[in-house]
């Protein structure tokens, strides 16, 4: 019997405009409002949100859906492992 292997793509990205504008949005929303994110800015959270969206429509910025625990991530692209990129 073979030992369960990890599975090699483990990672994927989402490309931002493929989805639906509320699960982009409420995705964003989501990001920004995360204990940690704020770091005692009171920036709005409208200003928040675009200011991702502006970073994902410029490919400063991506949303990588990791397979294994189903959870989505928005990272900045120098975070986004380069094989991802390619």
């Amino acid at each position: 019997m073979q030992p369960n292997l990890p599975n090699p793509i483990a990672n994927m990205l989402i490309p931002y405009d493929q989805l639906e504008a509320d699960t982009l949005t409420r995705l964003i929303e989501d990001f920004v409002t995360r204990d940690g994110t704020d770091n005692g800015d009171d920036t709005p959270l409208e200003t928040r949100v675009l200011r991702v969206r502006q970073a994902l429509a410029k490919g400063q910025a991506f949303i990588l859906f990791d397979l294994e625990s189903q959870q989505c991530q928005l990272l900045a692209k120098h975070d986004v492992p380069r094989e991802l990129l390619d």
